[in-house]
Protein backbone atom coordinates (compact mmCIF):
# COMPACT_ATOMS: atom_id res chain seq x y z
CA UNK A 1 0.00 0.00 0.00
CA UNK A 2 0.89 3.47 -0.46
CA UNK A 3 1.61 6.41 2.25
CA UNK A 4 -1.57 7.83 3.69
CA UNK A 5 -3.90 4.90 2.16
CA UNK A 6 -5.44 4.47 5.08
CA UNK A 7 -5.55 5.10 8.93
CA UNK A 8 -1.84 4.46 10.45
CA UNK A 9 -0.81 4.05 6.90
CA UNK A 10 2.53 6.09 7.64
CA UNK A 11 4.52 4.63 5.13
CA UNK A 12 4.95 2.89 1.76
CA UNK A 13 4.72 -0.87 1.92
CA UNK A 14 5.34 -3.46 -0.42
CA UNK A 15 2.91 -6.68 -0.81
CA UNK A 16 3.28 -9.86 -1.26
CA UNK A 17 3.51 -9.69 -5.11
CA UNK A 18 6.13 -6.72 -5.27
CA UNK A 19 8.46 -9.27 -2.72
CA UNK A 20 7.92 -12.40 -4.91
CA UNK A 21 9.07 -10.56 -8.19
CA UNK A 22 11.08 -12.29 -10.22
CA UNK A 23 10.82 -15.04 -8.66
CA UNK A 24 7.90 -17.23 -6.90
CA UNK A 25 4.99 -16.80 -4.76
CA UNK A 26 3.00 -20.00 -3.53
CA UNK A 27 -0.63 -19.51 -2.83
CA UNK A 28 -1.84 -22.44 -0.56
CA UNK A 29 -5.31 -23.19 -0.88
CA UNK A 30 -6.41 -20.97 -3.33
CA UNK A 31 -9.98 -22.82 -3.60
CA UNK A 32 -10.70 -20.84 -0.67
CA UNK A 33 -9.77 -17.31 -1.99
CA UNK A 34 -12.96 -15.48 -2.58
CA UNK A 35 -14.31 -14.81 -6.15
CA UNK A 36 -13.35 -10.83 -5.82
CA UNK A 37 -9.96 -11.55 -4.82
CA UNK A 38 -9.98 -14.24 -7.97
CA UNK A 39 -10.78 -11.42 -10.66
CA UNK A 40 -7.96 -9.00 -9.04
CA UNK A 41 -5.21 -12.14 -9.37
CA UNK A 42 -6.25 -12.98 -12.75
CA UNK A 43 -5.94 -9.73 -13.56
CA UNK A 44 -2.34 -9.60 -12.43
CA UNK A 45 -1.09 -12.34 -14.31
CA UNK A 46 -3.03 -11.38 -17.48
CA UNK A 47 -1.54 -7.77 -17.56
CA UNK A 48 1.94 -8.51 -15.42
CA UNK A 49 0.83 -5.47 -13.44
CA UNK A 50 -0.66 -4.31 -10.20
CA UNK A 51 -1.43 -1.71 -8.36
CA UNK A 52 -1.12 -0.40 -4.87
CA UNK A 53 -3.96 0.37 -2.33
CA UNK A 54 -3.88 3.71 -2.70
CA UNK A 55 -1.75 4.19 -5.45
CA UNK A 56 -2.43 5.74 -8.95
CA UNK A 57 -0.02 3.74 -11.06
CA UNK A 58 0.38 0.40 -12.71
CA UNK A 59 3.53 -1.82 -11.48
CA UNK A 60 5.28 -4.33 -13.94
CA UNK A 61 5.78 -7.69 -11.94
CA UNK A 62 7.08 -10.73 -12.80
CA UNK A 63 6.99 -13.62 -11.66
CA UNK A 64 5.44 -17.67 -11.27
CA UNK A 65 2.50 -19.10 -9.51
CA UNK A 66 2.65 -22.26 -7.75
CA UNK A 67 -0.90 -22.23 -6.38
CA UNK A 68 -2.03 -25.81 -4.34
CA UNK A 69 -5.38 -26.83 -2.89
CA UNK A 70 -7.04 -29.79 -1.82
CA UNK A 71 -10.51 -29.35 -3.99
CA UNK A 72 -11.53 -30.31 -7.17
CA UNK A 73 -11.11 -27.17 -8.66
CA UNK A 74 -12.39 -28.22 -12.45
CA UNK A 75 -15.89 -29.11 -11.13
CA UNK A 76 -15.33 -25.56 -8.52
CA UNK A 77 -15.13 -23.65 -11.42
CA UNK A 78 -18.18 -25.74 -13.23
CA UNK A 79 -20.18 -25.32 -10.14
CA UNK A 80 -19.62 -21.61 -10.03
CA UNK A 81 -17.41 -21.27 -7.18
CA UNK A 82 -14.07 -20.84 -8.43
CA UNK A 83 -13.15 -18.56 -12.02
CA UNK A 84 -13.11 -21.28 -14.95
CA UNK A 85 -10.89 -18.68 -16.69
CA UNK A 86 -8.51 -17.79 -13.92
CA UNK A 87 -8.53 -21.81 -13.30
CA UNK A 88 -7.50 -22.49 -16.73
CA UNK A 89 -4.68 -19.76 -16.38
CA UNK A 90 -3.43 -21.87 -13.66
CA UNK A 91 -3.54 -24.91 -14.53
CA UNK A 92 -0.58 -25.04 -17.07
CA UNK A 93 1.20 -28.05 -15.08
CA UNK A 94 -0.76 -29.86 -12.85
CA UNK A 95 0.96 -32.03 -10.38
CA UNK A 96 -1.69 -34.41 -8.40
CA UNK A 97 -0.19 -35.39 -5.04
CA UNK A 98 -2.33 -38.49 -3.86
CA UNK A 99 -3.32 -38.32 -0.34
CA UNK A 100 -1.41 -39.93 2.70
CA UNK A 101 -3.34 -42.64 3.23
CA UNK A 102 -2.78 -43.73 -0.52
CA UNK A 103 1.14 -43.64 0.50
CA UNK A 104 2.11 -45.10 3.74
CA UNK A 105 5.38 -45.79 3.42
CA UNK A 106 5.63 -41.44 3.27
CA UNK A 107 4.42 -41.55 6.67
CA UNK A 108 7.43 -42.70 8.29
CA UNK A 109 9.83 -40.43 6.60
CA UNK A 110 7.37 -37.18 7.42
CA UNK A 111 6.72 -37.51 10.80
CA UNK A 112 10.57 -38.12 11.05
CA UNK A 113 11.30 -34.73 9.67
CA UNK A 114 8.58 -33.05 11.80
CA UNK A 115 10.15 -34.85 14.75
CA UNK A 116 13.56 -32.75 13.76
CA UNK A 117 11.46 -29.77 13.11
CA UNK A 118 10.19 -29.01 16.79
CA UNK A 119 12.92 -30.45 18.12
CA UNK A 120 15.00 -26.96 16.54
CA UNK A 121 11.47 -24.90 17.22
CA UNK A 122 11.12 -26.50 20.55
CA UNK A 123 14.43 -27.04 22.21
CA UNK A 124 13.31 -30.88 22.36
CA UNK A 125 15.86 -33.78 21.44
CA UNK A 126 13.45 -36.58 20.81
CA UNK A 127 14.69 -39.04 19.27
CA UNK A 128 12.42 -41.06 17.49
CA UNK A 129 9.40 -43.54 17.53
CA UNK A 130 8.71 -46.61 19.54
CA UNK A 131 7.57 -49.66 17.22
CA UNK A 132 4.42 -49.41 18.17
CA UNK A 133 3.90 -45.75 17.10
CA UNK A 134 5.43 -46.11 14.21
CA UNK A 135 3.10 -48.65 13.11
CA UNK A 136 -0.03 -46.66 14.44
CA UNK A 137 1.18 -44.26 12.87
CA UNK A 138 1.30 -46.05 9.64
CA UNK A 139 -2.02 -47.58 9.94
CA UNK A 140 -3.62 -44.43 10.31
CA UNK A 141 -5.78 -43.18 7.73
CA UNK A 142 -5.07 -39.69 8.03
CA UNK A 143 -8.34 -37.61 6.90
CA UNK A 144 -6.32 -34.35 7.40
CA UNK A 145 -3.00 -35.69 5.41
CA UNK A 146 0.06 -34.17 6.07
CA UNK A 147 -1.34 -31.51 8.64
CA UNK A 148 -2.58 -34.03 10.69
CA UNK A 149 0.41 -36.06 11.09
CA UNK A 150 2.20 -32.78 11.86
CA UNK A 151 -0.13 -31.79 14.17
CA UNK A 152 0.27 -34.96 15.73
CA UNK A 153 4.11 -35.02 16.47
CA UNK A 154 4.18 -31.43 17.63
CA UNK A 155 0.97 -32.35 19.86
CA UNK A 156 2.91 -35.47 20.99
CA UNK A 157 6.53 -33.13 21.60
CA UNK A 158 4.81 -30.79 23.40
CA UNK A 159 3.03 -32.77 25.75
CA UNK A 160 5.07 -35.67 26.59
CA UNK A 161 8.53 -35.35 28.42
CA UNK A 162 9.99 -38.92 27.06
CA UNK A 163 12.93 -38.78 24.34
CA UNK A 164 11.04 -41.38 22.13
CA UNK A 165 7.06 -40.84 21.34
CA UNK A 166 5.25 -44.24 22.16
CA UNK A 167 1.85 -45.07 21.24
CA UNK A 168 0.36 -43.72 24.28
CA UNK A 169 1.50 -40.52 23.41
CA UNK A 170 -0.58 -40.16 19.84
CA UNK A 171 -4.59 -38.73 20.49
CA UNK A 172 -6.76 -41.86 20.91
CA UNK A 173 -8.14 -41.07 16.72
CA UNK A 174 -4.76 -42.27 15.67
CA UNK A 175 -3.81 -44.60 18.88
CA UNK A 176 -7.21 -46.77 18.28
CA UNK A 177 -6.90 -47.81 15.18
CA UNK A 178 -4.48 -50.68 16.54
CA UNK A 179 -5.58 -54.09 15.69
CA UNK A 180 -7.02 -56.54 18.49
CA UNK A 181 -5.13 -59.32 17.91
CA UNK A 182 -7.72 -61.92 19.60
CA UNK A 183 -10.24 -60.85 17.22
CA UNK A 184 -9.17 -62.94 14.50
CA UNK A 185 -7.61 -66.02 14.53
CA UNK A 186 -3.90 -66.04 13.48
CA UNK A 187 -3.29 -69.41 11.60
CA UNK A 188 -5.49 -70.45 9.13
CA UNK A 189 -5.78 -74.07 10.54
CA UNK A 190 -7.09 -72.82 13.65
CA UNK A 191 -9.84 -70.74 12.37
CA UNK A 192 -13.56 -71.67 12.58
CA UNK A 193 -15.62 -70.08 10.45
CA UNK A 194 -18.66 -68.00 12.34
CA UNK A 195 -22.18 -65.95 11.53
CA UNK A 196 -20.72 -62.76 10.32
CA UNK A 197 -23.10 -60.88 13.35
CA UNK A 198 -21.94 -63.18 16.28
CA UNK A 199 -17.89 -61.86 14.59
CA UNK A 200 -19.15 -58.02 14.74
CA UNK A 201 -20.81 -58.02 18.27
CA UNK A 202 -17.28 -59.89 19.52
CA UNK A 203 -15.44 -57.10 18.09
CA UNK A 204 -17.44 -54.75 19.46
CA UNK A 205 -17.37 -56.12 22.67
CA UNK A 206 -13.21 -56.26 22.67
CA UNK A 207 -13.57 -52.54 22.13
CA UNK A 208 -15.61 -51.71 24.56
CA UNK A 209 -13.84 -53.39 27.34
CA UNK A 210 -10.82 -51.91 26.29
CA UNK A 211 -12.11 -48.66 26.59
CA UNK A 212 -13.33 -49.42 30.23
CA UNK A 213 -16.87 -49.78 29.20
CA UNK A 214 -17.08 -45.88 27.67
CA UNK A 215 -19.19 -46.16 25.03
CA UNK A 216 -18.08 -43.15 23.12
CA UNK A 217 -14.72 -43.60 22.92
CA UNK A 218 -15.48 -47.42 21.65
CA UNK A 219 -17.90 -45.95 18.97
CA UNK A 220 -15.53 -43.25 18.03
CA UNK A 221 -12.72 -45.70 17.30
CA UNK A 222 -14.57 -48.02 15.29
CA UNK A 223 -15.98 -45.54 12.97
CA UNK A 224 -19.61 -45.09 14.25
CA UNK A 225 -21.75 -43.18 16.14
CA UNK A 226 -22.46 -43.93 19.90
CA UNK A 227 -26.01 -43.78 18.84
CA UNK A 228 -25.11 -47.18 15.98
CA UNK A 229 -23.72 -48.47 18.30
CA UNK A 230 -25.68 -48.28 20.79
CA UNK A 231 -28.56 -50.08 18.46
CA UNK A 232 -26.32 -53.15 17.72
CA UNK A 233 -26.13 -53.78 21.01
CA UNK A 234 -30.09 -53.43 21.42
CA UNK A 235 -30.51 -55.60 18.58
CA UNK A 236 -28.32 -58.30 19.56
CA UNK A 237 -30.06 -58.05 23.44
CA UNK A 238 -33.63 -58.33 21.54
CA UNK A 239 -32.31 -61.50 19.21
CA UNK A 240 -32.01 -63.29 22.43
CA UNK A 241 -28.43 -63.23 24.48
CA UNK A 242 -25.80 -61.47 21.83
CA UNK A 243 -25.95 -58.55 23.68
CA UNK A 244 -22.29 -59.28 25.28
CA UNK A 245 -23.72 -56.46 28.26
CA UNK A 246 -26.42 -59.45 29.42
CA UNK A 247 -23.31 -61.86 29.40
CA UNK A 248 -21.42 -60.24 31.99
CA UNK A 249 -18.86 -59.55 29.37
CA UNK A 250 -17.94 -56.11 29.42
CA UNK A 251 -19.40 -53.46 32.58
CA UNK A 252 -22.19 -52.90 33.51
CA UNK A 253 -21.97 -49.21 32.46
CA UNK A 254 -22.59 -50.46 28.83
CA UNK A 255 -26.42 -51.41 29.56
CA UNK A 256 -27.17 -47.76 30.66
CA UNK A 257 -27.61 -44.59 28.01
Amino acid sequence: HEKGAFTDARDRKRGLLEIANGGTLFLDEIGEMPLGLQARLLRVLETKTFRRIGGIQDIEVGLRIVAATNRDLKREAQEGRFREDLFFRLNVVPIDIPPLRERPEDVPILASFFVQTFNRELGRAVRGFSPEARELLRGYHWPGNVRELKNVIERAILLESSDVILGSHLPLEVSSRKATPAALPDDVADFEPRPLREVELDYIRRTVEHFDGNKSKAARALGISRQTLRDKLQAADAEGGENPTRRGQIPATLARS
